[in-house]
């Protein structure tokens, strides 16, 4: 297959190695995704002058209204739109561009206001904005999700300075563009962004029946002992299989003011040693966070608990409870079964109903 088609050839590349599930909707996408990953190494179209706040709510076009357009791509959970933008990310033929889960990009913004604001900044906003389109010319926005009208005032801000400065901007989520932000508090002053989306950006719906998660939710095995090479190599096989084909990229949290990094995620996925996780000193909201955040965690290596590692198994009954309230798929690889897990000392009768919780989310139907 021809260079017009890096991406195309990508996914067929993976598909034939059995790294990912041939799936037509995803292909219906690619036409798109070769265009964009092409479209980044012509040059860059000419910087708008008029004040790019004016146009974001009415004025004149922008010269860069003309230039490639970028693409926002929505659907379900597990239809694959983050291996999608993985395979953009990887076929574009330049250094300056950037793949960032979108919850992960916020905070640097907020921390870039702050820092515009320390330094007397009138307009915060652009000098964040400005510096982004200096260093990038394809920016990756994986799930995009808009909470507040702050959020989404800042994000419509940006991405009208990316427009036109000509860099490439790709984003997934899992609702349409209409469908940010909705019912939210002044959302009006949210519809101009909606509407410069489409403008800007190609829209398309990854409508496929197949949700490429759910062979784990349908009765697949999630609980393997012990902790070797051959549970391990089985969550490495369940992760390539619930990915669909996405790279892990580490991901941070931020926990009223601390950041929490999960080693490996994609989309709403993650994995993480147990000592990651229960090693560290987090708290139940740090493991709230968690579980907003991913519909299915991986866990290596839980080991045996007990008196020698008391504070660490604490926090893994902290965060069974949590997962099992917010109804997270674990798959996990342990020193044996839950029942014999916590074997002596303070804390094992406790354990008990932990014990329980996890056997109950091993079941097939659990969480539906």
């Amino acid at each position: 297959m021809s260079d017009q088609f890096p991406v195309t050839r990508a996914y067929d590349s993976r598909a034939n190695a059995g790294l990912l599930s041939d799936d037509p909707a995803q292909r219906a996408v690619l036409p798109v995704l070769d265009r964009v990953a092409l479209s980044v190494s012509d040059p860059p179209p000419a910087a708008a002058r008029q004040g790019w706040l004016g146009r974001l709510f009415g004025g004149a076009e922008s010269p860069a209204a003309n230039g490639p357009r970028g693409l926002y791509l929505w659907g379900g959970v597990g239809r694959g739109k983050s291996m999608l933008m993985d395979l953009v990310i990887e076929a574009a033929p330049i250094a300056a561009k950037r793949r960032v889960h979108f919850h992960e990009f916020m905070q640097e913004v907020q921390a870039g206001l702050n820092a515009a604001r320390q330094a007397g900044e009138q307009d915060v906003v652009r000098p964040v904005a400005e510096g982004i389109a200096a260093r990038t010319r394809l920016f990756c926005f994986d799930e995009m999700q808009i909470t507040d009208i702050a959020d989404a005032m800042i994000v419509g801000r940006l991405f009208q300075v990316l427009f036109d400065r000509g860099v490439l901007v790709v984003t997934t989520s899992n609702r349409a563009p209409e469908d940010l932000y909705k019912n939210g508090l002044n959302r009006q002053l949210f519809l101009p962004f909606i509407a410069l989306i489409r403008d800007r950006m190609d829209v398309m719906h990854l409508d496929s029946p197949r949700d490429h998660r759910q062979h784990r939710a349908a009765g697949g095995q999630v609980w393997f002992t012990p902790a070797d090479a051959v549970a391990r190599a089985s969550l490495d096989d369940i992760w390539a299989e619930l990915a669909d084909g996405a790279d892990p990229r580490p991901r941070k949290l931020e926990v009223k003011g601390r950041m929490v990094e999960l080693p490996a995620a994609s989309g709403r996925i993650a994995r993480a040693g147990f000592w990651d996780l229960c090693g560290r000193p987090l708290g139940p909201a740090d493991f709230l966070e968690i579980a907003r955040s991913f519909d299915v965690l991986l866990m290596d290596g839980i080991p045996r608990l007990g008196s020698q590692n008391y504070d660490a198994a604490k926090r893994f009954v902290t965060m069974v409870d949590t997962l099992y309230e917010a109804r997270v798929r674990l798959i996990a690889s342990a020193a044996d079964e839950p029942e014999r897990l916590y074997f002596e000392g303070e804390g094992s009768f406790e354990f008990e109903r932990t014990a329980s919780r996890l056997r109950e989310m091993r079941d097939a139907n659990w969480g539906k």
